[in-house]
């Protein structure tokens, strides 16, 4: 019996194809590469697997943007614009190893204590960017606007859809928890939260209070003792008890000092992360 004869492929078919595919870096690659692999003679295995790595380079760089913009982290505080030399009781090397997320893996915790402007979110901020970059889903919110979410929840009966919906990010950064007085129905939302992601899920937690202020935070005693517990017991602390950073600002305008711009950086990550795909085609070309 005799083989049937292979069917022909419609190569003009291939954008239709590729579109149905959801494979559009590949679509828009995929001549250029097909010249070079004409030209040079490649397998076709080794084709197939230029197309494959610049389709990855380029949903990774897709995704971090994606979550840069979820994240809510605002823009300029990154690791590129911190002035080691002026954060009070942290170095480079302890705010860069933080950067790098081993305690994200674990649900540990971050809390930054210190003076009002002393730069806590700068460096909360920041690793979180640096986290975003490396694949970790973040989440910045000040603590007063995240809590009046969930109490919403909470009046409309859906809190634990709420707080579940809040599980898919690694770390939830709360900035200010200090910063105002909350009543019982504010804290106990707040404490839920803490407890739930309790050795699951990480925060990190900026405070210009002490642990011995936070009665202010949670107005139960019993509640401040359980939350602080749940918060302390897989943590890092930062002690950040410096001159205020915009108090030096305002002193060096005063004196008619030039302020230092900020050090030209990797804000925008969604844009880093998208050269990945240029630098795949110039490993690819290099070959």
């Amino acid at each position: 019996m005799t083989a049937a004869a292979p069917r022909a492929v419609d190569v003009h078919a291939l954008p239709a194809m590729l579109t149905a595919l959801r494979l559009p870096s590949i679509q828009r690659h995929w001549t250029m590469l097909a010249d070079r692999a004409d030209a040079e003679g490649w397998p076709a295995s080794r084709f197939l697997a230029a197309l494959a790595e610049v389709e990855l380079a380029d949903r990774d760089a897709r995704r971090i943007q994606r979550h840069l913009q979820q994240s809510e982290l605002p823009g300029g505080k990154t690791l590129a614009t911190l002035d080691f030399k002026a954060l009070p009781g942290v170095t480079r090397a302890r705010i860069e190893a933080l950067a790098a997320g081993d305690w994200v893996e674990t649900g540990a915790n971050l809390i930054a204590i210190g003076n009002s402007g002393a730069g806590k979110s700068h460096v909360l901020c920041a690793i979180g960017h640096a986290l975003v970059e490396a694949g970790k889903r973040v989440l910045y919110t000040p603590t007063t606007d995240i809590v009046q979410r969930l109490q919403a929840a909470r009046r409309d009966l859906v809190l634990e859809a709420a707080l579940a919906k809040l599980d898919k990010f690694d770390l939830i950064i709360l900035d200010d928890i200090t910063y105002a007085q909350k009543d019982q129905a504010e804290s106990s939302v707040l404490f839920e939260l803490i407890a739930r992601r309790y050795e699951t899920r990480s925060l990190a937690i900026a405070a210009n209070q002490p642990f011995s202020a936070w009665n202010r935070v949670f107005p139960d005693q019993a509640m401040t003792v359980a939350a602080i517990d749940r918060l302390v017991h897989h943590a890092t602390i930062l002690e950040m008890n410096g001159e205020s950073f915009r108090r030096r600002a305002a002193a060096r305008r005063r004196s008619s000092e030039p302020v230092a711009a900020p050090t030209a950086s990797s804000d925008n990550i969604g844009v880093e992360a998208t050269d990945n795909i240029n630098d795949k085609l110039r490993e690819i070309s290099a070959e």
